[in-house]
């Protein structure tokens, strides 16, 4: 299948784990036929109990597009091993997985000293394989997760779901960035002014929005727009409304837009995880997981993003960043399967 890796038998087996008397997700979820093409695997799947597809995107042109720093390529794997080695029972099986592997990205990577033109062209390039791929998932009916990469592909993830779900997308991201920024060129700092061009965004709300790391350009673009935010200072420093509070609200504005709702994290909101922008000042994974966990339980959810994790950036090494991050998405995968299994 073009531009797309396939998770296969042998991928399965380096990462997992077994015991006697235990029954692991990895050994339950689907995996594709490389024998067979996207569509037909997709249907297939779906008919086989499959509602949720499990992608990764392995790069970092985009942050690194945006002056950002690189390491946002590996965090799919690093999320596997974790998410696979996970009890399969009462609570989730597994078979209303599908783990359809990565994103062909390697014939767009750059090296170090590549210029910031040409890095936003390879963006715009892989921007045009994630529309393709995921819309074709959308088309078929299931909910994509997407893991890894930088948090340009967004835009080309709602660009599929408008694609796919023949309407505009209204979209929640938990980021200290607004990613508004001005259509420069593409880089992760823009995903969404980008979509809302095109007219892929319907609606738009920044949870966690850090007062401080968004121009003042970038706020009025988003004004303008007709955007919202609840910024990290009023909720989790000033403690002027909880985080309870603004979820709640957060979810009944989505769902008066009658709109499908897409659920974005950057990673990088979380305080200390390994990302490219890491912040010491940031949301607790405990309230990430219940803003996942709710708005997909109370909103009609077409996929989620979990985006900028980058486990070579942690501060104590690859192996500690591969770790922690392998078991935050974990953490974040579950919460959103099992809202979507739970909905109401």
């Amino acid at each position: 299948m073009q531009y797309l890796n396939l998770f296969n038998t042998t991928k399965l087996a380096s990462l997992l784990n077994t015991r006697e008397g235990e029954t692991k997700l990895g050994q339950v979820v689907q995996l594709a036929d490389a024998s067979q093409d996207l569509n037909t695997n997709l249907t297939q799947a779906k008919a086989n109990g499959a509602r949720f597809v499990i992608i990764g995107i392995g790069e970092d042109i985009g942050p690194r597009a945006n002056l950002g720093r690189g390491g946002a390529n590996d965090a799919f794997d690093s999320a596997m091993a974790q998410f696979l080695n996970l009890q399969s029972n009462r609570f989730l099986s597994g078979e209303q997985c599908i783990v359809l592997g990565q994103v062909d990205t390697q014939d767009l990577q750059l090296p170090a000293n590549a210029s910031t033109e040409s890095l936003r062209s390879k963006v715009e390039q892989l921007d045009l394989r994630v529309i393709t791929l995921l819309t074709q998932v959308f088309s078929a009916g299931l909910e994509p997760i997407v893991i890894g990469g930088g948090h340009n592909n967004a835009y080309g993830l709602l660009m599929a779901a408008k694609a796919g779900l023949k309407r505009p997308i209204a979209a929640v991201n938990l980021d200290p960035h607004s990613d508004f920024r001005p259509k420069e060129g593409r880089h992760s700092g823009n995903g969404f002014s980008y979509a809302a061009a095109s007219g892929a965004l319907g609606y738009y709300h920044v949870l966690g929005l850090h007062e401080l790391k968004n121009s003042e350009t970038t706020l009025e673009q988003l004004k303008t727009f007709g955007g919202h935010w609840h910024s990290l200072q009023q909720i989790w420093i000033r403690r002027e409304l909880s985080v309870e509070t603004a979820v709640k609200s957060i979810a009944k504005d989505l769902n008066n837009t009658q709109l499908p709702v897409a659920i974005e994290v950057d990673l990088d909101a979380i305080t200390n995880m390994p990302s490219s922008a890491s912040t010491a000042a940031g949301v607790p994974l405990l309230d990430a997981l219940f803003y996942v966990s709710y708005i997909a339980k109370h909103c009609p959810t077409a996929y989620l993003h979990l985006a900028e994790a980058a486990p070579s950036c942690h501060v104590a090494g690859a192996a500690a960043g591969h770790r922690e991050t392998g078991q935050s998405i974990s953490e974040l995968l579950y919460s959103y399967i099992s809202g979507r299994i739970n909905a109401l």
